[in-house]
Order: structure tokens, then C-alpha cells, then sequence
């Protein structure tokens, strides 16, 4: 058997493949988040009746059926806000 056809050689070579998809996972959610972001936005302003200011993550989860919680502070007043529910680019208003 020569090292090429050793499993420490088909090891050795995967392993960069395996960094890049591990480095790329926080970029790619991070993205699902901002772009939910805006969606949150819009249904704070239509159906929670709040000018949104700040947006704000209260929960994240990944996988299959992932979903983001955010909450969305509104400038009529300073301790008004809304939470809203993001799941596949799909939200709706919790309170």
C-alpha cells in the first residue's frame, strides 16, 4: 500500500474542504439573520402598529426548521416594543 492510498493521505486532504464549510456556517447564518431583519421590521410597522428603532435578537436556531426571535423597539415610546417570530423568511407578530 503507498501513502496515497492510505487513509491518513485521504484524511490529510479533506480537511481543508472541512475548514472552509466549518468557517463559511456563523457567515451564513449571520446573513439569514440580517436578512430576516428587515421582514421583522415591516411586520412590526403593519401589524404591531410600532415604528421600529432598534432591532434586537432574542433567540436563534439552526437547523431544519430554524427560526429567529427578535425584538423590535418602537419610537413612540421608549419602553414600547414587539417580539416577532422569522422562520424561513415567514414572520409573524408573537405580542
Amino acid at each position: 500500500m503507498t501513502f496515497r492510498d492510505s487513509p491518513l493521505f485521504r484524511l490529510i486532504a479533506v480537511l481543508p474542504a472541512l475548514a472552509v464549510f466549518a468557517a463559511a456556517g456563523p457567515a451564513m447564518a449571520a446573513a439569514n439573520v440580517s436578512a430576516a431583519q428587515a421582514e421583522a421590521k415591516e411586520i412590526a410597522k403593519s401589524m404591531g402598529n410600532c415604528t421600529p428603532a432598534k432591532v434586537e435578537v432574542l433567540r436563534y436556531t439552526v437547523g431544519r426548521e430554524g427560526s429567529t426571535t427578535f425584538k423590535v423597539g418602537c419610537t413612540e415610546d421608549k419602553d414600547a416594543f414587539v417580539v416577532v417570530q422569522c422562520r424561513a423568511r415567514i414572520c409573524s407578530l408573537l405580542r
